[in-house]
């Protein structure tokens, strides 16, 4: 298996070097992408066989810095994240063989196809990482790669913001991340993460609560949990629209990788009960919200930006539920909660990147991400109209697609709480359940806007009728991210043993067997009877309705006389100006939790000169205000902007002055240490 490493290394390498040699932006693009495809395939098959490998792969090459070990290691966790890493951008670099091209503005083709390899060698690096040191090393790295990629249209001011925003932010979670790491190296004296997990002496408790709560926040700030969510409605659509659906598809979920390896491998998964509590509220506020705030935006890919941070929220319900079943020794249903959240992962991986392309085919065809220029699309990008229905369908939990699975399992998972003694708990599970079934109808909501606003009825803007279908390369990408989001709805009874090798190290205890039930044709969490559901079962009902519609159709109308006639206005010809809007399709919504988003109404009216009572012109703006930004964020830069100011009297610009600076902070540490 370490050939394969080597051999996956060194096609992003290649993908690296090849387009700085190459002229033609065509040429530089293929070769680029045609590498990191040949390195993706290479990692799923990788990814796959240390899914299935009885024994963890493992290697270290020392290095001349102190401490810094250049260690990875292949368990069945690190697979499956490099499982997901690789399958996600097979498809997406296939995507971006006809989309890089084409995108608009100063981006350097060859710049960008260099920084993706870059970028897709760190994840993978990310994941097998087996070293603290050199874990901060990479996944430093990945923020800078991404940060880069962000910025491509840097001639943009609001890219260069978004670029800084989510710079800062990244680097406030790597600062959280390394306490975390030191708390690890103070008890073992090394940043092996073989050391981490085996230490002589376990962690004392109050230093046990500082390192999950330094590991939250950290790794937090990189999943986008609220309220350190703020950077990837930015971030996201700030960036080319294949590096947003990795960012949003699987540079996210790395952090839910080192959540789980801190939490399960590390810590041993012994934990207090309110630290499954933590991250259960977490995780339930972090989907409704995210899901809100995604509702009342118009900016297609700040839209699916938000729902990044739903689904996280989502994957959060599953794993601290298992952390709180883990608590009372109940490690069947703590093995369920935690492949929950994991089977969500590779299906948000899926759906969310699939979503994404889509987003950039509508981009690459009408040059805009405002919903209300789209329109009458379906006619004519039909594939993209056919690849984003299914990532709709599959990201609003409907059957028979992924979505619809791991999200059962996570609902499962939480009304199964009357096991638990504490009657607290047993309460606020299933409140955690209400609040995801609430999630999941505004999912429905949203993604039902999205779609019917983007690809039905008439086009609103000039590009909405000239838009044409994207290139074939295009389509394939985002095929085949639709087949896996299908493949993984009908297929559990594939995935759920898979998943089983990777939380059963962990939970103590496999439970592949026992939920898949009725040889491979349902998933049972406790039995048959209690509850169970078959996706194969589900979608072959379908195939059957569909096709019985079908047969009715051809056999009574083609007995009846079609008539033709045109839709009745009122009278008068309909324009899409009488269409429904995406502002008019939320504000029932927006109406109803208007204390959450205390939206600020402005109507600006132009009267004729004539009459008061006839306007010549109007103006409507609606705005919802940004809670965390303006309570929780611009205080703090407001407070370090102050201090910033008047500080900046120690800049007199004499070198005398620096000098004596550099002197005094000198004797202060010498006297310091004696």
């Amino acid at each position: 298996m370490l050939n394969l490493l080597w051999l996956l290394l060194g096609c992003y390498a290649l993908g690296m070097l090849s387009p700085l040699c190459l002229r033609r932006p065509q040429a530089q693009a293929l070769a680029a992408h045609l590498f990191a495809a040949a390195g993706t395939g290479i990692g799923v098959g990788l990814g796959i066989r240390g899914l299935l490998s009885a024994e963890p792969l493992a290697a270290a090459a020392v290095s001349s810095l102190p401490l810094l070990t250049f260690a990875i290691r292949l368990d069945p966790l690190a697979s499956f994240f490099l499982l997901t890493v690789s399958l996600v951008a097979l498809a997406v670099s296939i995507y971006a063989i006809g989309y890089v091209p084409h995108i608009r503005g100063g981006a350097s083709v060859k710049g960008l196809g260099a920084l993706y390899n870059a970028f897709l060698a760190s994840m993978t690096l990310v994941v097998l990482a087996d070293n603290g040191f050199f874990f901060l090393i990479v996944w430093e790295l990945m923020s800078l790669l991404s940060y880069f990629l962000v910025v491509t249209e840097h001639e943009k001011a609001d890219v260069r913001y978004a670029g800084l925003f989510y710079l800062i932010m990244a680097h406030v979670g790597t600062a959280f991340i390394l306490l975390a790491f030191l708390i690890f190296f103070q008890q073992v004296g090394s940043f092996s993460f073989d050391a981490f997990r085996h230490a002589a002496a376990p962690l004392p408790e109050g230093m046990r609560t500082l390192a999950f709560v330094m590991a939250l926040i950290g790794f937090g700030a990189k999943a986008g949990i609220v309220p350190l969510h703020v950077w990837l409605p930015y971030a996201h659509p700030a960036a080319p629209s294949h590096v947003s659906a990795l960012m949003s598809g699987v540079m996210i979920k790395t952090a839910i990788y080192a959540l789980v390896r801190v939490y399960f491998d590390f810590l041993g998964g012994q934990f207090p009960w309110w630290w499954g509590f933590v991250v259960l509220v977490v995780g339930a506020v972090s989907a409704l919200l995210g899901v809100m705030y995604a509702l009342m935006e118009h900016d297609l890919k700040s839209l699916l930006a938000y729902h990044s941070v739903e689904n996280i929220g989502i994957i959060l319900l599953g794993i601290g539920a298992g952390m709180i079943f883990q608590t009372y020794g109940l490690k069947e249903l703590a093995a369920l909660g935690v492949l929950a959240g994991l089977y969500h992962t590779v299906n948000h991986a899926t759906f969310k990147a699939l979503l994404f392309l889509g987003a950039g085919s509508l981009l690459y065809a009408t040059h805009t991400r405002n919903l209300e220029e789209y329109g009458g699309l379906l006619r004519r990008m039909p594939w993209t109209g056919l690849f984003f229905l299914i990532g709709a369908v599959s990201i609003s939990a409907l059957p028979p697609t992924n979505g619809f699975v791991s999200e059962w399992l996570v609902f499962q998972t939480l009304f199964l709480s009357f096991q638990i003694p504490a009657v607290l708990l047993k309460l606020v599970l299933p409140l955690a359940g209400a609040m995801l079934a609430l999630t999941g109808v505004l999912a429905l909501a949203c993604f039902a806007k999205a779609f019917g606003i983007s690809f039905l009825a008439l086009p609103r803007s000039t590009h909405a009728r000239r838009a044409q279908e994207v290139p074939v390369s295009m389509r394939l990408g985002m095929g085949a991210l639709a087949a896996l989001c299908v493949l993984l709805g009908i297929g559990p009874m594939m995935v759920v043993p898979l998943l089983d090798r990777v939380v059963a190290p962990f939970a103590g205890t496999a439970i592949g067997g026992k939920v898949v039930a009725l040889d491979g044709w349902a998933l049972a969490p406790v039995n048959v009877e209690f509850s169970s559901v078959s996706s194969p079962a589900i979608a072959l009902g379908l195939i059957a309705l569909s096709l019985l519609g079908l047969a009715l159709v051809a056999v009574f109308g083609g007995l009846a006389k079609k008539r033709y006639f045109k839709t009745w206005g009122c009278g008068i010809n309909l324009t899409p100006r009488m269409e429904y809007t995406a502002t008019g399709f939320v504000q029932p919504i927006k109406r109803v939790f208007s204390a959450i988003y205390r939206p600020t109404v402005k109507l600006e009216a132009e009267m004729l000169e004539e009459s008061r009572y006839f306007a010549k012109r109007r103006r409507f703006e609606i705005h919802i205000e940004p809670v965390f930004q303006k309570y929780l964020y611009d205080p703090v830069v407001r407070f370090f902007s102050t201090m910033a100011d008047r500080l900046r009297v120690i800049q007199a610009g004499s070198l005398h002055l620096y000098l004596t600076y550099i002197f005094v902070t000198l004797v202060m540490l010498l006297l310091l240490a004696v």
